[in-house]
């Protein structure tokens, strides 16, 4: 019996079965053989070399079958008493005829014993630590935590698969019917490459899949061929695959038959006798491609497929189950499992901007992530590029290429093996693992890590399409959203794209927008689509083809092509040359995909590729998703956009028309609303003509603010015209106005409002009558620079029925100021401080001798700088001026 495998009272056992007693069912010796123990200092190099010593221990064994489960447990494990318990770490290995058990012990016990069946969290799967535990009951044939007054022993066991002697480890046994298909036999290409990318050898099978005999095929380079699928001059090249070592993949041959034959081929460098080099390709169809694949190393065989039969996605295999459903969680959780897979100390993962010009660091484990996160990092050759990010690449020893990587500059890290992660052969980011020794990597861990890359990939640019997404959500201007969904797919799935909406059901679809990955052909794009007829609306969901792009482009290339027979050399400009560019980029597969929102058509998203290329199904599949999104989007904005139209133009009714001259009086209104898209508010002012030579004018302020206190101040502002022109005073005026908002009930608002009367007067003055319900007192400023009050306070309206009202008698002398203002003025705040009926006093004693539109300008601008934050209330001000005789 192994020491501890029967827990004293204050440990707990997990076995996978629900047995307590660990000699249940023994068949096999568990006499321990070996032991091995070393103890790590609590800094974070002692989990990698945590790591390094279980997996140089189980290898020693024997124990190739369960090295990498022991590897991930204890990389856990002591990840939790070194990093996050900060504590020394003591593993111990013990090795028995069945099987070995992994002691890891710490000196921060935790009392509570977190017991399968106590429904205790053992934390989130999602961090990067505190999974050791759940980690243990998913791996290990049983655990257990034992504690001690000081230290915790977290323990586990993994038994050795049983088989007989000589046998390899397979995948489990299918029935027939699981079997995959094949056409007819399995046919594999054998294609022998010279060292200047011409093929050598052809043999029968290649004739066969793909209709060219040998003798018309050899001497000729491969890249004539080959359907690679990348933009060129952005991202590796067959011709770079190959001069890797070895190479696996998926890309297409052009068959004799003018069809492309998608193929997953494994490429191979080999010498002759003479030390020539030359690549073997072996060759199949893409969807045999179990044939040639090499499977995902260190699984478990019965994880390749599941109980009832069905195989495993390898994306969730590397990633584990469930998958984080943000894009930050995806990629946390992909620089972890990278730098467990390959035994790193670090591991970083960046994603490439639309240009792949710059690679942004968005995850990292084991270098200071807080001052690396988002610094960018130039692609290509340079001094401070990242050279290498376009192919896999290992670096025994940076030291002798410093800056090969410049995210790992001055962290100590000395090897590394970076991959790129594709998708259409289009570099969307690099992942790469580290390690402090030098010459930790070869080719073989860069084929494991370029393998995980590309489970992941789409599902990366995936996530990062959901999460640029949100960005639609966010906004409610259909020209940005068009412009959004556009730069959305093009270039991360489409070459070019157009946006064709629909107004409503009796209007014919409109192209609205139009984008191309090279700017200098979307004129050319948008004529071509401009002359040929639009999708037919269909609101059936999912892509379909749409031929007509390319066949018009087919045409104009063709039309072009004719009518430059008949011109001079000197005539042919760009103009032929520019349609042949745009038929190129147009020659492609097109797909339509609609835009439904509300049970509507509205409009249709159009992608297309270059000429002879195609869409992958999974990223139809990314497309169609967006299109949802996008529609509801573009829906939502029309929508606000309308209701914004009708908003501002309702709003806009309540404003007064264009006020009239006062002869010998200058007059100055400046309003402000409060609240987005709101031109009226609470707030309201008036000027107009009355009877008898004189002028009307009033400000108010609703109760509140929105349309709900405009209503009430176009009830206020028409009713004050109507009552004034039939000659009623302005007590009578307002009166008549509060019985009208009582009238309301349930809707009505109360309502302050400064009324009177002007009178321009023969000798230069003016006389001015005014009532003040309920508003803020208006000011009169004197030539001397004095202010005062020049009415006094009485009851607001639309709160008692019975009024009793006066008018009081204001003369205004040349150069005399009459300010209005409403409370957004007086009550301006910053924090306790409030700009009040003093503050402004003192702003308007300074603007002696200004003209009426001065001192209101003065005055904003005060009220604008005594407060950092935007005003929170509607503000109105009305100044009226008697300006002095001008002297000869």
């Amino acid at each position: 019996m192994l020491p501890g495998e029967q827990p004293p009272a204050s440990g707990a056992e997990h076995p996978d079965h629900g047995s307590l007693d660990p000699a249940d069912n023994r068949t096999r010796s568990s006499v321990i053989t070996a032991r091995a123990a070393h103890t790590f200092e609590p800094v974070g190099r002692s989990v990698a070399a945590a790591r390094a010593f279980v997996r140089d221990t189980l290898q020693g064994w024997g124990f190739g079958d369960v090295v990498d489960d022991a590897v991930v447990l204890t990389s856990e494990l002591v990840t939790n008493a070194v990093v996050h318990a900060g504590t020394a770490a003591e593993v111990v290995c013990l090795r028995s005829g069945d099987g070995v058990r992994i002691e890891v012990s710490d000196r921060y016990p935790e009392r509570e014993i977190p017991l399968q069946s106590s429904g205790v969290a053992m934390g989130s799967p999602d961090r990067e630590g505190g999974r050791g535990l759940q980690l243990c009951a998913a791996l290990a044939t049983r655990w257990g935590v034992e504690y001690s007054p000081a230290h915790k022993h977290v323990w586990f066991r993994l038994d050795l698969p049983e088989r007989q002697v000589g046998t390899r480890t397979a995948g489990p046994s299918v029935s027939t019917e699981l079997l995959p298909l094949a056409d007819e036999r399995v046919r594999v290409a054998v294609i022998q490459i010279d060292s200047e990318g011409a093929v050598s050898a052809w043999n029968d099978d290649a004739q066969e899949l793909f209709g060219y005999p040998a003798k018309q095929i050899i001497g000729k380079p491969l890249t004539d061929y080959a359907a690679w699928p990348h933009t060129p001059g952005t991202s590796t090249g067959i011709a770079e695959a190959l001069r890797l070592s070895r190479w696996e993949g998926s890309y297409g041959i052009r068959a004799a038959d003018g069809r492309v034959v998608p193929v997953y081929a494994s490429h191979l460098r080999v010498r002759d006798p003479q030390g020539e080099p030359s690549t073997v390709c072996l060759l199949v169809r893409d969807d045999e491609r179990a044939v040639l694949a090499t499977p995902q190393r260190g699984a478990a065989p019965e994880s390749a497929h599941r109980a009832d039969g069905q195989s495993t996605d390898p994306f969730e295999t590397f990633i584990g189950s469930p998958a984080p459903d943000d894009l930050d969680g995806l990629l946390q959780r992909t620089v972890e499992r990278s730098r467990d897979m390959l035994d790193g100390d670090a591991a970083f993962l960046l994603l490439a901007t639309d240009d792949e010009t710059e690679l942004e660091v968005r995850a990292t484990t084991g270098l200071p992530s807080a001052r690396q996160r988002f610094a960018r990092v130039p692609v290509d050759t340079g001094s401070g590029r990242y050279g290498t990010a376009r192919m896999p690449a290992v670096h025994e020893d940076l030291s002798a290429v410093p800056g090969a990587v410049p995210l790992l500059n001055g962290t100590g890290m000395r090897s590394v093996v970076t991959v790129p992660l594709k998708v259409e052969g289009r570099l969307t980011g690099s992942l790469g693992v580290a390690a402090e020794g030098a010459g930790r990597y070869s080719n073989e861990e860069a084929l494991r890590l370029q393998f995980a890359a590309d489970r992941i990939a789409l599902a990366v640019e995936s996530a990062r399409l959901g999460e640029a997404s949100d960005l639609l959500a966010g906004t409610l201007d259909r020209d940005q959203t068009l412009a959004l969904m556009a730069q959305m797919t093009v270039p991360t799935l489409a070459t070019w794209c157009a946006v064709y909406t629909i107004a409503d059901t009796a209007s014919e679809p409109y192209l609205s927008y139009v984008l191309h990955e090279d700017e200098e052909r979307i004129d050319g794009l948008k004529a071509l689509l401009g002359r040929i007829d639009p999708p037919e609306p269909v609101p059936t969901p999912g892509a379909r083809i749409w031929p007509a792009p390319a066949r018009a482009a087919h045409e104009a290339a063709l039309e072009a092509s004719v009518r430059s027979l008949d011109d001079e050399p000197h005539h042919l400009g760009s103009g032929i040359g520019s349609t042949l560019t745009t038929a190129a980029s147009v020659g492609g597969e097109t797909v339509v995909l609609p835009l439904v929102a509300r049970n509507r058509v509205i409009g249709m998203l159009v992608l297309g590729k270059p000429s002879e290329d195609h869409f992958r199904q999974e990223n139809l599949e990314l497309a169609e998703d967006l299109s949802r999104r996008a529609a509801l989007a573009l829906d939502n904005s029309r929508l606000y956009s309308e209701r914004m139209a009708i908003s501002q133009s309702l709003q806009r009714s309540l404003l007064p028309p264009d006020m009239p001259e006062v002869p010998g009086v200058e007059v100055e209104v400046i309003y402000r609303a409060a609240g987005e898209g709101n031109e009226v508010g609470g707030d309201f002012y008036d000027l107009f003509t009355i009877p008898d030579g004189a002028y009307g004018f009033a400000i108010g302020d609703v109760c509140g603010t929105g349309p709900e206190a405009a209503a009430v101040t176009g009830l206020a502002r028409h009713a004050l015209r109507l009552l004034a022109r039939e000659g009623y005073s302005g007590p009578a005026v307002l009166e008549r106005l509060n019985n009208a908002i009582l009238d309301e009930g349930e809707r009505s608002r109360f309502l302050t409002l400064l009324y009177g009367e002007l009178r321009p007067q023969e000798d230069g003055s003016a006389l001015l009558k005014v009532v003040c319900a309920g508003h803020p007192l208006p000011l009169r400023l004197r030539q001397d620079g004095s202010v005062e009050a020049a009415a006094e306070p009485q009851p607001l309206l639309g709160v008692m029925d019975d009024l009793e009202l006066y008018e009081q008698t204001v003369r205004l002398e040349p150069g005399d100021v009459l300010l209005c203002v409403t409370d957004g003025i007086t009550e301006r705040r910053e924090g306790s401080r409030m700009l009040g009926d003093d503050g402004l006093a003192e702003v308007l004693k300074g603007c002696t001798g200004l003209t009426a539109g001065a001192v209101a300008a003065r005055v904003m601008r005060a009220v604008e700088r005594f407060a950092a934050d935007s005003p929170s209330d509607d503000m109105a001000i009305l100044t009226m001026r008697v300006p002095e005789p001008q002297r000869n």
